[in-house]
């Protein structure tokens, strides 16, 4: 269905192929993941796939992709739009209409099929992804989430044969992940749609994989094979794989099930283990960075949250979880003073957020946002510095100096726009912290990022967190969650219904538990790194 023959991308002004031998073939009615670290060209061989690659964004394509039989080179992505749906990484840049039910019509609209298909096709979209109680809202007013599932039901209705996907699930909770990936098999198995996806989070995509393309690093051809040929090799992995190379398990299971099978000898040996070894321990806090009470805000006649009670203390970190659409950005928004409580109070020490001068905010709370391209107007990360040093009213050099710390070997004269998504969130996350505010927050920190960059991301907010920062982290990441925060806060229809450490929350939530929690329970074991931790290393005796 799509081929790929000795393909090679070239930019403009590179002097070296972002992707080359590119060479294999994804058979029709199949699910194929595109795996691979940040920066290795995943987005490049996907829109070679629509044709965006190289009619939209320039450069040389060199050898030949074709899909049902069309060369994307001489067919222009319209041209294939027929045969190709195509998700971007940005939801919001697909979009074209300003209400739901609208999107979903539009693609089917520039088909000219009739009215008659469209309004069947629109009602099983809207219930085949938990979208129709949110067919008139406009799409302004939705969570990335739920944004996410309305530009994957737009490029469902028109039936194209190949489903192209970058990303799909990254803005997502659990549960919403699980629906639409459960969709697209469904997809797969019934109507033989082909899907091309790539996806950082391996732990929600890889047991859905018929196979796995794996860019290994940058230049290099992929290797493909089944998902556990390529996960025994692979620089990428889930914690499931993850924890079975720890464990010596053979074959590498890749579910949690298939883990729990084999996971009786690891439970024995941990359950010797002395209570508390491994732990991410909660220090007892008398002062306060942040007192919310009784915070009620209601945005579009819509009450985001409701009667939210919340203490934020120094050095600790809290991860701010919940569906898509349950307040989480809403909240952070709100300590940050971007939105005014309908009702309740804030206090950043003695100051209330929306009332506090942007000036004075910057050395109290600052906010990492979902997009860090918002925070970035600058066309060099030294223009970027030289800003967030005036703001802060910090020493000349001060975000120079945490840019190097957070980004090695990015240049003073790079544009902010040429860096890959963890290297725009290293960089917002410097231009913030030039300010050294005491409260950090922190909107889905990991989307985007493979898992080097999110270990990097752990071991700079530990640090921080040390130095007596209080962090706040909304995430649909369960395993970023499980690796680093004391408290875990979720939230439901604007209401927190659990609050209370990590290990207590998220062990009792088949949503929100971690996969090495699933694998392990009974026992309370939370990550890959405190298993290994509390494992008696050889030859110490311990």
């Amino acid at each position: 269905m799509i081929r790929f023959e000795d393909v090679s991308v070239t930019y403009d002004g590179a002097s070296e192929p972002t992707v080359q031998g590119i060479d294999f073939e994804v058979p029709e009615g199949e699910l194929v993941l595109l795996a691979g670290p940040s920066g290795v060209g995943k987005s490049t061989v996907l829109g070679a796939v629509s044709g965006l690659v190289p009619h939209f964004t320039g450069g040389t394509l060199r050898g030949r992709v074709t899909v049902a039989g069309r060369d994307t080179r001489t067919h222009k992505p319209r041209e294939l739009a027929d045969v190709v749906g195509t998700v971007g990484q940005d939801p919001l840049a697909h979009f074209v209409t300003d209400t739901v039910e609208d999107e979903l019509a539009y693609g089917m609209e520039s088909l000219g099929l009739a009215p008659e298909v469209m309004r069947r096709r629109v009602e099983e979209t809207l219930d085949l992804l938990g979208l129709a109680d949110l067919r008139n809202r406009p799409i302004a007013t939705l969570s990335g989430g739920q944004q996410q599932r309305v530009a994957i039901g737009s490029v469902l209705t028109p039936h194209p044969s190949v489903l192209v996907l970058d990303e799909p699930t990254s803005a997502l909770d659990p549960a919403a992940a699980e629906e639409v990936l459960a969709v697209l098999q469904r997809l797969v198995h019934d109507l033989g749609t082909t899907v091309f996806m790539a996806e950082h989070r391996l732990e929600r995509v890889i047991q859905y994989a018929d196979q796995v393309a794996l860019l290994p690093a940058p230049g290099e051809p992929p290797t493909l094979g089944t998902p556990a040929e390529v996960m025994a090799v692979s620089p990428v992995y889930p914690p499931v794989v993850a924890l079975g190379r720890l464990a010596g398990w053979t074959p590498l299971p890749l579910t949690v099930r298939d883990a729990r099978r084999k996971a009786a000898d690891l439970r024995q040996q941990l359950s010797i283990v002395p209570k508390g070894r491994g732990e991410l321990r909660d220090q007892p806090r008398t002062t306060r960075t942040a007192e919310v009470r009784a915070l009620s805000v209601t945005r579009s006649r819509i009450q985001a949250l409701r009667h939210i009670d919340l203490t934020i203390t120094p050095g600790e970190t809290i991860a701010l979880m919940g569906r898509n659409g349950a307040g989480k950005s809403t909240l952070l928004n709100s300590l940050v003073g971007l939105i005014t409580p309908t009702s309740g109070t804030i206090r950043l020490g003695e100051a209330t957020p929306h009332r506090t001068t942007p000036r004075d905010l910057v050395r109290k709370v600052g906010l990492v946002p979902q997009e860090p391209r918002d925070l970035l107007y600058a066309d060099t990360v030294t223009a970027e510095c030289t800003a967030a040093d005036q703001d802060a009213e910090a020493t000349p050099g001060t975000c120079r100096a945490l840019v190097t710390e957070l980004l090695p070997g990015v240049t003073d004269d790079t544009h902010p726009r040429d860096l890959s998504e963890g290297q725009r969130l290293a960089l917002a996350l410097a231009v913030v912290l030039t300010a050294r505010p005491p409260l950090l927050l922190l909107d889905e920190p990991t989307r985007g990022l493979d898992y080097a960059a999110k270990a990097r991301l752990v071991g700079v907010l530990r640090k921080l967190a040390e130095e007596g920062h209080a962090i706040v982290l909304a995430t649909h990441d369960v395993e970023l969650a499980a690796e680093i925060a004391h408290r875990v806060v979720l939230l439901a229809e604007g209401e927190v219904i659990a609050d209370g450490p990590t290990a207590e929350v998220v062990v009792s939530s088949p949503s929100f538990a971690p996969q090495v929690t699933k694998i392990l329970a009974p026992q309370h074991w939370l990550t890959v790194s405190q298993v290994r931790a509390a494992l008696p290393q050889p030859g110490t005796g311990s």
